[in-house]
């Protein structure tokens, strides 16, 4: 990747990044760990992967998004905000009431959004049937999920993986956001789904493991998924709960906590210095 793209990409990740506290803070309700973590993600797919419009937002071909890991929607409010399909300004009324953006995206509501996200578990099974159904009509859109990997603890996670995987869905991508944490602590002491890529592989799942923080290896991992042939694809993206803001970041108790004045005057001024970083 070009050093004027990735310094792009990495501009407008700080900016998903101070969405989504904005909308955290302003609400005094959400989960910015998560948001935080697959920030980068989500800018990569919105600025450089999707086949998308935003005058047009339910174009019968574009490529979906399905954010299974529904409470991570400030990070997704922000990208959609930034590649316009609703003012920036609008972040400020996350979980209001009669606002769109609700604390898990609404398809109905919020222009962008692809699935109503709810349960754990339950937006992946979505996701395959939509990959399902562009195969039977005969169309060349792809699309992507995002799990958290304490979400995989699911059991319907697997059951979508073996329908997935039997039927080929080779314009299916699954995203684990792997930060190793979830509300309850490190997932490997809850839960253990590791290893990860071995399980998926296990389901006839085509791997992939990358850094979610480096747009090189997040371009990479997406390059090669898009030449699989014949199967799904799992990438598994290795993150930091809460990356970019000091006292976040590996915190568990930030999983679904909102900053108070004093922490998100802190919060503003790491991402100050980022953006002075990569300006």
């Amino acid at each position: 990747m070009k050093d004027e793209q990735k310094k792009a990409l990495q501009q407008t990740a700080n900016k998903v990044r101070r969405g989504a506290v904005e909308a955290v803070y302003a609400a005094q309700s959400g989960h910015p760990g998560g948001s935080l973590s697959i920030a980068d993600v989500m800018t990569y797919l919105y600025f450089q992967e999707l086949r998308i419009d935003p005058e047009n937002p339910r174009w019968e071909d574009r490529d979906r998004l399905v954010l299974s890991k529904g409470h991570v929607c400030p990070a997704l409010y922000a990208a959609l905000a930034l590649r316009g399909y609703f003012p920036v300004e609008e972040l400020k009324t996350f979980r209001r009431v009669g606002s769109r953006l609700q604390g898990h995206p609404d398809l109905n509501k919020c222009p962008g959004v692809d699935f109503t996200a709810g349960s754990l578990g339950q937006g992946v099974s979505a996701a395959v049937g939509m990959a399902l159904a562009g195969k039977l009509a005969g169309k060349d859109y792809r699309v992507y999920t995002i799990l958290g990997d304490g979400e995989i603890q699911e059991g319907q996670v697997w059951e979508s993986a073996m329908f997935a995987a039997q039927h080929k869905l080779d314009n299916l991508c699954y995203i684990i956001d792997n930060n190793g944490l979830q509300i309850d602590g490190d997932i490997a002491d809850v839960c253990s789904p590791y290893p990860i890529d071995e399980k998926f592989a296990a389901f006839g799942f085509e791997t992939i493991n990358a850094n979610g923080h480096d747009f090189d290896e997040i371009e990479a991992a997406f390059d090669k998924a898009k030449k699989v042939q014949g199967k799904p694809v799992a990438i598994i993206f290795k993150t930091v709960k809460g990356k970019g803001i000091s006292f976040m970041e590996n915190q568990a108790s930030w999983h679904g906590a909102a900053p108070n004045a004093e922490q998100y005057e802190v919060a503003v001024k790491d991402l100050d210095k980022i953006d002075a970083e990569v300006r």
